[in-house]
């Protein structure tokens, strides 16, 4: 008589490295409990239980309510407004998860603060992304999670796994909703040409780079249009909308050259204070972003996408040890 069947082919490893990790378990920081519920919702289990509440003098404290020895456990807390508030959070759960013998930690970053400083671009210059990285990483993380950085090099900034989804696809499906024809995709500066080319390429339509130059931070001068958009529907794809400042420019130089219309989309509404005043205001159709950072404003012309979908899906082949590559096929 033979032994026992052997599993399909692929199978035992990855039931040994479920044994291994244990079960998938979700917990939430304070900065958006709301995709953190959202993701969880996809995974069919539910939010941990964990409190994160203050002492008398503002500081921090974390209080796991059940076990996790064992576990596989994925926090969810992108690094928005308050961002150093959100970042000490982070950094002080994964040392509690650490501390009590989860098997593996990922900390799950939708939106990654500080990345906006991942070069010296003037003497005696801090790299601050490189920093949150160093301390995330001694913190307590095993891996992390983050969707479209700021620039791709972060990524190389962490000693330990880092798994970088985009939304190019949530993106993209959304211009082909809105638009059937007559789309050009718009970088709003040489550096987001890739982001840009890939979005373009998504929905068959030609790209456009808006050239300009930045005086100071915050504050850019738009100096050209590389491209043709005349009587084109302009889509102006960037990684984030923080002042918006930059965007209502690009929107005039792009009607100014025969434009038919322009939207502007992100998947990181930052979207400080004026900013959805300003844009509202400007000659934009419409301002796209994605849930990876809570914000309550509020307009006709204000449109949210969910990712928590790609997040879930993420999170699961992480867990289940496949690849995440494939969600970019």
């Amino acid at each position: 008589m033979g032994g026992p069947e052997a599993p399909p082919a692929g199978l035992e490893s990855r039931l040994k490295f479920t044994q291994m990790s244990g079960d998938l378990r979700l917990l939430s920081g304070n900065a958006h409990p709301a995709l953190a519920a959202a993701i969880a919702g996809e995974l069919g289990i539910e939010v941990g239980k964990m409190e994160v509440t203050r002492f008398m003098d503002g500081e921090y404290d974390v209080k796991i309510a059940e076990s996790v020895r064992g576990d596989d456990v994925f926090v969810v807390q992108p690094t928005c407004q308050p961002v150093s508030e959100n970042l000490i959070q982070l950094f002080i759960i994964l040392d509690a998860l650490h501390r009590a013998s989860a098997s593996r930690v990922t900390a799950v970053i939708p939106y990654y603060g500080y990345a906006r400083k991942e070069k010296k671009t003037a003497p005696r210059d801090p790299i601050s992304a490189k920093l949150m990285a160093n301390v995330i990483t001694m913190a307590g993380a095993n891996r992390v999670i983050g969707l479209d950085l700021h620039a791709d090099a972060i990524q190389g900034f962490f000693d330990i796994p880092f798994d970088h989804l985009t939304a190019q696809k949530i993106l993209a499906e959304h211009i082909r909703r809105r638009h059937l024809s007559d789309i050009v995709v718009v970088s709003p500066d040489v550096g987001g040409t890739r982001r840009a080319r890939d979005i373009a390429r998504l929905v068959d339509g030609p790209l456009a780079i808006v050239e300009k130059r930045r005086p100071k931070d915050d504050v850019a001068e738009v100096l050209n249009v590389i491209g043709e958009v005349e009587g084109m529907h302009a889509v102006v794809v960037d990684d984030l909308i923080s002042t918006g400042t930059t965007l209502v420019g690009v929107a005039h130089a792009l009607l100014d050259q025969g434009a038919r219309s322009v939207d502007v989309m992100a998947t990181h509404g930052v979207l400080v204070e004026g900013a959805i005043e300003r844009l509202s205001a400007a000659p934009i159709d419409q301002i796209v972003v994605t849930d990876s950072i809570p914000n309550p404003n509020h307009h006709d012309k204000l449109v949210r996408l969910s990712v928590a979908p790609l997040l879930a899906e993420g999170i699961r082949r992480v867990h289940e040890d496949r690849s995440v590559s494939e969600l970019f096929v």
